[in-house]
């Protein structure tokens, strides 16, 4: 893609697991970390980064051209949503082709400029939105976030073959809400079950990325514009997203330079 050097798919076979909150953290983590980096979310139906970044509703982007916009810009980064484009209360009542050409028209016809790394925080499943990624551009590789949770598990094992099949790398995962950390004494306590994205990993052969923690400042500093690694850039949790976000470079440095060619298996 033009004005793009890798793009980074950031997914999960179920909603509900932290993906947006774990993309957008890790994102601004690659940044912090002296790379230029943009954010995609392509989650049609329900986006979300718009709120996560602090842009307010009703902030448009601008022409660039005859045939494409300027990504928005938040925390050092490029952004690019449906939530631009249409009201925050009003839902896209689209079936599936819709869909895939929305997201296919905000990924080719935004005007990224100079990205080292373009974050795409996916919807949920394994549909349009994917294969359409998976087709139409080259994918450096894909994050899958999952809980500890077995029902989580099952989905993001959906996730990582879905991948597959079409001979996008994994790069890891990434274990979210891994421990509850109690606010009063400090105590932690795995609510969701422990060591699923471990084994995970082990069963598929790639990284454990991070484990991040159940912890209800994450939720509310995403939900007030300015995630974890902004707001407490010094934290535990900031500095786990760093430590992911160099390993995701460190993986995509060692892949091969070749871009991945689609393959459907039976």
């Amino acid at each position: 893609m033009e004005g793009v050097k890798h793009i980074v798919a950031v997914a999960s076979g179920k909603g509900g697991v932290g993906k947006s909150t774990v993309t957008v953290n890790l994102a601004l983590a690659m940044a912090a970390e002296g790379y230029r980096v943009g954010l995609l979310d392509a989650d049609i139906y329900g986006p979300s980064q718009a709120q996560m970044l602090g842009i307010a509703p009703g902030v448009r982007p601008q022409p660039a051209g005859e045939n494409a916009f300027k990504p928005l810009e938040a925390h050092g980064l490029q952004a690019m949503s449906m939530a631009f484009m249409v009201d925050v209360d009003e839902p896209m009542v689209w079936r599936g082709p819709m869909v895939a050409g929305a997201f296919q028209q905000l990924l080719n016809q935004t005007a990224w400029k100079d990205l080292d790394y373009l974050f795409v925080d996916m919807p949920p499943g394994t549909g349009d939105v994917q294969l359409t990624l998976a087709q139409k551009v080259p994918v450096s590789g894909a994050v899958i976030v999952t809980t500890p949770q077995d029902i989580a598990l099952l989905d993001a094992k959906k996730g990582i073959e879905m991948f597959r099949k079409v001979n996008v790398p994994v790069l890891g995962v990434v274990e979210n809400m891994s421990q509850h950390v109690c606010s009063q004494c400090g105590h932690q306590e795995p609510i969701f079950g422990s060591g699923g994205g471990e084994r995970i990993a082990e069963q598929y052969q790639t990284r454990l990325l991070g484990q991040l923690p159940l912890d209800g400042t994450i939720r509310e500093q995403a939900d007030g514009g300015k995630p974890s690694v902004i707001a407490d850039p010094e934290g535990n949790v900031a500095q786990t997203f760093r430590q992911v976000a160099r390993s995701v470079a460190e993986g995509i440095d060692a892949q091969s330079d070749e871009s991945p060619t689609i393959s459907f298996g039976e």
